[in-house]
């Protein structure tokens, strides 16, 4: 291999691919990137045996070939090196990568390349395109309420759930829960699910940071999924068996509806949160139809918080004990300016909406005893 490339284009390759390198110190070439010269291009791929992550980038390649690196060393060194123009030279035994620019000089030994694993290709499936930026709100406002908890591998996971022209995004934890429905640009031929491992989804949204303005396309299989944008592709395994009937979950009414503001729900929420640390984040919504909403917590050793606010209510007065940090975990990715919350009584979970698009974005918080 023998190949002339830009330190810029270089560095954006490696530390797109790291994200999938592995720390699995049984298999010393998960701790490498496999760097392959063919045609015109260098594609970079790493894995974890979980995720494949590959980019390439055009290059001028006067010898093709292909090693395999450690990826933290060739990583830190190319983000050192000033100069543009960078030249890659594989050694006769293929087991040596010499990097040389206008001022430096330096030899890495590597791996032979037939070590590293297949990054397969997905087999005949379902397809769908979707415009990343729609894509990257939806990750974000569902991937919080996945559970890390292996104990329940099938809630590790984010369902997609997809019909026709949509796919419906679903994340829970069993206690609480984030829906949200995204348009896809090319309709799906047929009703179908699929659960994606949430690390999985957590990673290509921090990816898709960067491709805001591109559409991702996807190709799924019985068992495994790709994302593609420009020149990146991510691969992951799906997570085998059955998502929980989530829609039994959600409430379809409740006794009382309250309107108000976001920003001013979320004030209120962490001023009495300081005072609930000793009873696990427990906080008492009080809602009164008289167009009051009291936020409050029980007393402790270091004092009680009660904070009011202007609300629209519909219906009963009412009152049920949810998390604080599960309230203000969603708040967090609510961007209307006001909401809805939806209380039945106070052994029933409660619904939050955004007050502007309430079917598109649904989340779902257990109650707590008081």
């Amino acid at each position: 291999m023998k190949v002339k490339c830009h330190q810029k284009d270089l560095a954006l390759a490696l530390n797109l691919v790291n994200r999938a390198v592995s720390t699995n110190t049984t298999l010393p070439v998960l701790n490498n990137i496999l760097i392959k010269a063919q045609g015109k291009k260098i594609y970079f791929s790493a894995t974890n045996l979980e995720v494949a992550i590959t980019y390439f980038i055009e290059a001028d390649i006067l010898n093709e070939g292909a090693i395999t690196v450690p990826a933290k060393l060739i990583t830190n060194y190319i983000s050192l090196i000033k100069e543009d123009e960078i030249n890659l030279k594989l050694d006769e035994r293929g087991t040596t990568l010499d990097i040389k620019t206008a001022f430096s000089h330096t030899k890495i030994k590597g791996i032979d390349s037939s070590e590293f694993p297949v990054i397969p290709e997905i087999q005949k499936g379902e397809q769908f395109t979707i415009k990343s930026s729609l894509f990257l709100q939806a990750i974000n406002q569902t991937s919080f309420s996945a559970s890390m908890n292996l104990a329940r591998p099938i809630l590790t996971g984010i369902l997609f759930q997809f019909e026709k022209d949509k796919v419906v995004m679903v994340a829970t934890d069993s206690y609480r829960l984030s829906e949200k429905k995204v348009p896809i640009l090319t309709n799906v031929s047929k009703d179908s699910n699929y659960i994606i491992p949430v690390k999985t989804i957590i990673e290509l949204g921090k990816i898709l940071g960067g491709f805001e303005n591109d559409d991702v396309e996807c190709q799924l299989s019985k068992n495994q999924i790709a994302f593609s944008v420009q020149n990146l592709r991510i691969l992951s395994r799906l997570i085998e068996g059955v998502f929980p009937d989530y829609k039994k979950i959600i409430p379809d009414d409740g006794k009382t509806n309250v309107t108000l503001n976001t920003q001013d729900f979320i004030m209120a929420v962490k001023k009495v949160s300081l005072f609930a640390e000793e009873t696990n984040n427990n906080i008492k919504i009080n809602v009164t139809n008289d167009g009051k909403l009291i936020l409050s917590t029980s007393e402790t050793q270091i004092g009680e918080g009660v904070t009011e606010i202007e609300a629209i209510v519909k219906g009963e007065n009412n009152q049920v004990a949810v998390n604080a940090q599960y309230l203000l975990d969603i708040l967090a990715h609510i961007n209307d300016e006001n909401i809805q919350l939806i209380i039945d009584n106070k052994l029933s979970p409660i619904t939050i909406h955004p007050a502007q698009k309430a079917k598109d974005y649904t989340h779902v918080i257990m109650p707590l005893k008081f």
